[in-house]
């Protein structure tokens, strides 16, 4: 069996002092991936209701959840975060509960003006989607 890749929040582009706003929490979340934030920034994550600006953005995103919903979830994130900050759509891998089909984030990025780069594994049970303003790719 593979080994599971694991992301380290330095990996995400996260640094120390960063305030990391959240969106779409639920209890199927992988905390680990949240803890390794935290421990980092030495920071808790703040919500979206958060009225700030924020450093960087991590969206979970799940199957069942409306595609017109996530645009629109990356829109309300993007207002909140300084320009060029990480922003992350985390989903469930594929074969695990809540697992979306292909080019779905990638529709709904581009919907909400925004170009989604190659999903990458973070943890056992979920992949990460970087996504970038227009213009701003590597």
């Amino acid at each position: 069996m593979a080994e599971t890749t694991t992301y380290t929040a330095e990996e995400f582009g996260f640094h120390p002092g960063d305030i990391v706003q959240e969106w779409m929490w639920d209890d199927d979340v992988d905390d680990g991936i949240r803890t390794r934030i935290e421990d980092l920034t030495g920071e808790e994550l703040v919500d979206e209701d958060y009225d700030a600006a924020v450093d960087g953005v991590i969206i979970w995103w799940r199957d069942g959840d409306a595609e017109d919903d996530l645009a629109d979830t990356i829109m309300d994130a993007s207002a909140m975060v300084n320009k060029g900050a990480p922003f992350w759509v985390l989903t469930p891998k594929p074969g695990r509960p809540g697992a979306s089909a292909p080019g779905v984030v990638s529709n709904a990025a581009k919907t909400a003006g925004m170009n989604a780069l190659m999903p990458t594994t973070v943890s056992k049970d979920w992949n990460a989607t970087q996504l970038r303003a227009f213009g701003k790719g590597k």
